[in-house]
């Protein structure tokens, strides 16, 4: 990123900047409602914001996020809800969020990333069909824009397929 744009962690300063990013870039306030009831619950797993110019221009949010399988509940981690400003928009921000979130969840030792989102998109990423790989959303959804990727070999063959289930906040909207 050039010198005037950075990534980082969220800091409780943040919040009303990250709130802002989600509802322009949403154009409502469902995904912001969301992201403060994770953050109410204590449900993040990471939350980064893009900065520029000392101004919050956008914000990724990983949750934490349930498998049930044929073998008992698993965890992994939820990628979204991601937002970048209007205004800015078009320009990379959105990506260098997601690459910096997924490089961090990697380093952490994560096994899997899943994602509800637009299946043009994310497979830029790595994401592929979740179906691919035996899971489903728990929340009725297009099959090709539920969306997994495995950040650690043979995480996803572990799980051996199942149901994804995010955490209830996402009821919060």
């Amino acid at each position: 990123m050039a010198s005037d744009r950075q990534v980082r962690r969220e800091r409780r300063g943040d919040i009303p900047a990250i709130r802002t990013v989600n509802e322009r870039a949403f154009g409502g306030t469902d995904e912001a409602a969301v992201v403060a009831a994770l953050r109410a619950a204590g449900a993040v797993t990471l939350s980064l914001v893009a900065e520029q110019d000392g101004e919050v221009v956008g914000h990724v949010l990983f949750s934490p996020v349930t498998v049930e399988t044929p073998a008992g509940a698993r965890e992994a981690v939820g990628l979204g809800p991601m937002a970048v400003l209007p205004e800015r928009q078009g320009r990379g921000l959105g990506s260098v969020l997601v690459r910096e979130g997924l490089a961090f969840l990697a380093r952490a030792g994560h096994g899997v990333v899943v994602v509800l989102g637009q299946p043009g998109y994310y497979p830029r990423f790595g994401f592929a069909p979740a179906g691919r790989f035996g899971l489903r959303c728990a929340f009725d959804c297009p099959d090709e824009a539920f969306m997994a990727l495995e950040l650690r070999p043979g995480a996803l063959a572990a799980l051996g397929g199942g149901v994804v289930r995010y955490h209830e906040a996402f009821g919060a909207a």
